[in-house]
Formats: C-alpha cells, sequence, structure tokens
C-alpha cells in the first residue's frame, strides 16, 4: 500500500514537474506558473474523475447481472476469489480484443472489456484476463494508470497550445524552439508511463494467475489477443493513445515511436513468465 501511494505521490510530482517545464520553455515564467497552476488542477481533477472520462472516451457500457450474465457473473466470483469489492463491469462495442481496469481505489474501480474479447476468447480464458484487470485493482495499480492515461494528454494539449500564452519580447523562446518542446513533451509524457506501466503488467500476470488458479489459461489468452489485436484497429486508443497503457494488450496499430516508446513488455516474456509459475 504505501509503496503505490509512494508511485502515486512520485507520478504526481513528475507531471506537474514536467508541466512547469514545458510552461517554462514556451513562454517564460509567465507561462511557468500558468502551466503549475494548470498541472496541479489537472493532478486533482484526474484524481477525481479521469476513470469516468476514460470510460466515456471508449463508449463504454455499463452492464448488470440482468443485462450480460456471463462477463457480469465471471467477474463477482473472481472478485469474490482475491476478496475485493465488486467492481462496476462495462462492456465496450469494439471489435478489437482487450480489457482494462479503471477507478482510484478498489471500492471505485471498473473492469472492462470489449465485445471482441468476448467473442475471441474461451470461459477459461477469458477468466484469465479478468483476473488479471483484478489484480491490478487489488494492487492499487488503477489510479496510477488512469491518472497518467488523463495528464499525459493534458501535457500533450498543453504543448500544443503553448504557443498560445507565451512570455513577451526576451521572455518568449524562438519559435523553433517552441515548435521542438511541443514534440518532445508529449515523448517524455510517454517516457513517464513506460517507466511506470511495464513491471507493473508482470505483476497483474503474476496477481491474475493467482487469483484464478490457472496461468496457462492467462497465457493463452495473451497469446490469442496478441494475434488478433495486431490486424484490428481499436478506434478510441488511436483516437487517444496516451491510454493505451491502460490495455491488457497494446491496442494501437502504429509502429515507429509508438512501438519504440511501448507501455507493454514483449507478449512472449509475459508468457513465460506464467507458464513458469506451473509446476
Amino acid at each position: 500500500m504505501l509503496g503505490n501511494w509512494m508511485k502515486t505521490s512520485i507520478l504526481m510530482a513528475a507531471i506537474v514537474a514536467l508541466f512547469g517545464a514545458v510552461g517554462a520553455m514556451l513562454g517564460g515564467q509567465q507561462g511557468m506558473l500558468i502551466a503549475l497552476l494548470f498541472g496541479g488542477a489537472t493532478n486533482l481533477w484526474a484524481y477525481w474523475f479521469s476513470d469516468k472520462m476514460v470510460l466515456k472516451m471508449y463508449n463504454a457500457r455499463e452492464v448488470d447481472a440482468s443485462t450480460s450474465p456471463y462477463l457480469y457473473n465471471m467477474v463477482r466470483e473472481l472478485a469474490h476469489r482475491a476478496n475485493l469489492p465488486m467492481p462496476k463491469v462495462y462492456i465496450i462495442d469494439e471489435a478489437q480484443p482487450n480489457a482494462f481496469a479503471t477507478g482510484r481505489n478498489p471500492e471505485n474501480a471498473a473492469v472492462a472489456a470489449t465485445t471482441g474479447i468476448l467473442r475471441l476468447l474461451s470461459e477459461r480464458e477469458l477468466r484469465g484476463v479478468m483476473a488479471h484487470e483484478l489484480a491490478h485493482v487489488k494492487n492499487r495499480d488503477i489510479l496510477i494508470s488512469t491518472m497518467s492515461a488523463t495528464v499525459a494528454g493534458a501535457i500533450s494539449m498543453l504543448a500544443q497550445f503553448g504557443m498560445f500564452f507565451g512570455g513577451r519580447g526576451e521572455d518568449r523562446p524562438h519559435p523553433a524552439f517552441q515548435i521542438l518542446v511541443m514534440i518532445l513533451a508529449p515523448l517524455a509524457a510517454m517516457i513517464i508511463q513506460m517507466a511506470i506501466s511495464r513491471t507493473r503488467e508482470f505483476g497483474a500476470d503474476r496477481g491474475g494467475a493467482e487469483i484464478s488458479g490457472d496461468p496457462l489459461a492467462l497465457a493463452n489468452a495473451l497469446a490469442k489477443i496478441d494475434a488478433y489485436a495486431r490486424g484490428i484497429p481499436l478506434h478510441a486508443a488511436e483516437a487517444h493513445p496516451e491510454t493505451a497503457q491502460m490495455m491488457i494488450m497494446n491496442p494501437l496499430s502504429g509502429g515507429g515511436l509508438r512501438g519504440l516508446f511501448s507501455t507493454h513488455p514483449s507478449t512472449e516474456e509475459r508468457i513465460a513468465r506464467l507458464r513458469a509459475m506451473v509446476v
């Protein structure tokens, strides 16, 4: 618990510092002050509302035992096994097989699955995936994950609009430098996300395997998702790439920098670690 609060505090401090640095580089002292205020407000807003915003981005619809008994009852059984409060359950109408968890704590958590993953996976494999997402909830990763997605998008927006609130005269940097900052600031936010995301996935894989009691089910699910997801775009993730790190599998179809700064470890290594859990 203490370790995750420490991670959250470090993340919030790093984000506010990045906001201030971007503001200073784009608009001098005036820009830095505006950016610091914006960064602080964004962190507070993200803490309380980022989960709702992400679910809205993906047009997720909440389901219950009457509207989706298969998924809802599965999550309820796994949450009981994990000794967790029952999270809200959402379905996303997207063909790409994927899933994520969000919320600021286990008492205010939600899990979401695409229609694509519901069609692709067997019941055993889907249990492995939902157990993985509940492991994120149990490990209290979801606050860090959702906040980093929100503030990374805000940093990109700040960089794009930085020229409009910059300083004056000598306090204002050269336009070429401002353009460079507009490019590099979102990359810096991606690096922060990458740093906190990759090891978290390994932990959720192990935790999910322990919750479901079936490491091979999750390993098989990851192999299937990896094979199918590459050829099917996830439109909401393409529109909001800062949310990609929340997914069980990288949903982005683009290569280049998106691949270089992937927030997910290799599927092969994840599968190998899960198989090694089977004695």
